[in-house]
């Protein structure tokens, strides 16, 4: 799951923070209220998301299981708001309903000094590299495979996690990206199946906000 060229994303419920990361780790970066203010206004509008999906932003996406691989958890927190804290200075989040069965797309928008966003993308590159599998107690257990995000963001890398959660048929993709100082976070999730076409759709409709 290499790193490679590419696009951006967005989505998550309302949510702007300056200290927060995987682990919980403490960034020394300030929050920035101009950077803040731009996320904030990139989040309040209506993405053209595919067909199905709702237009209203709600609260942001959270990880579906509160165990697990610390590297799983730790590639997938980023889209619920989560992202790593180091020389972090803005960061908003969200999330959309689709019409699927179970159908949520997750997005999170996490802005670096300096060069510090590609250095985070590494880490959650690492992260992807090393997750294999979730498997919880009551029934969870998700295997992970290799998701292709070609033409990304500057970069990109991409997983899917699919099996049982809870006991329940369930799918997840996730595509992470670096576009210049930000990584855009997106998890696109369903029942059962996930369809890649419209994963790439949300991604790309995310993108083209922040590129706008």
């Amino acid at each position: 799951m290499r790193r490679k060229p590419g696009t951006a994303v967005l989505a998550g419920g309302l949510l702007v923070a300056a200290l927060a990361g995987c682990g919980g780790e403490v960034t020394e970066s300030r929050l920035d209220p101009q950077a803040a203010a731009r996320l904030r206004e990139l989040l309040s509008k209506e993405p053209p998301l595919p067909d199905g999906f709702t237009v209203r932003p709600e609260q942001a996406w959270r990880v579906p299981f509160g165990q697990g691989d610390r590297n799983c958890r730790a590639m997938l927190e980023p889209a619920g708001g989560l992202a790593p804290g180091a020389a972090l200075t803005a960061q908003a989040a969200v999330s959309y309903r689709g019409d699927g069965l179970g159908e949520q797309a997750g997005v999170g928008l996490a802005r670096y000094a300096g060069e510090e966003a590609e250095a985070r993308l590494d880490d959650l590159a690492d992260a992807l590299e090393s997750c294999r599998e979730v498997r919880v107690s009551g029934g969870t257990d998700l295997r992970l495979e290799e998701f292709p995000v070609e033409d990304t963001g500057d970069e990109a890398v991409g997983a899917r996690l699919h099996g049982r959660l809870n006991g329940y048929p369930y799918a997840l993709d996730v595509v992470l990206s670096r576009v210049g100082d930000t990584l855009v976070s997106v998890v696109h999730t369903g029942m059962d199946e996930v369809d890649a076409g419209r994963t790439r759709k949300v991604v790309d409709a995310v993108i083209s906000m922040t590129s706008a």
